[in-house]
């Protein structure tokens, strides 16, 4: 005779605090990593050159899509 064996997760008032945690700090991130490359994209050679970037390094960073590092 074989046996079945169910499993579940209750979840917890904290588990679910910290997943939304979790997904809102990976929004924020998304976020500032689209802003960043959006700005990036932006900027003129002397500024470039001022960060130390050629124009290259740039446009292959600020083309990355945002979930992407």
């Amino acid at each position: 005779m074989s046996t079945l064996t169910l499993n579940y997760h209750r979840y917890t008032d904290r588990s679910w605090h910290t997943s939304t945690a979790q997904l809102l700090r990976l929004l924020t991130i998304w976020y500032q990593r689209s802003r960043q490359r959006h700005q990036l994209a932006q900027l003129t050679d002397r500024q470039l050159s001022d960060i130390g970037v050629n124009l290259s390094e740039a446009l292959a960073e600020s083309e990355k899509p945002f979930w992407q590092a």
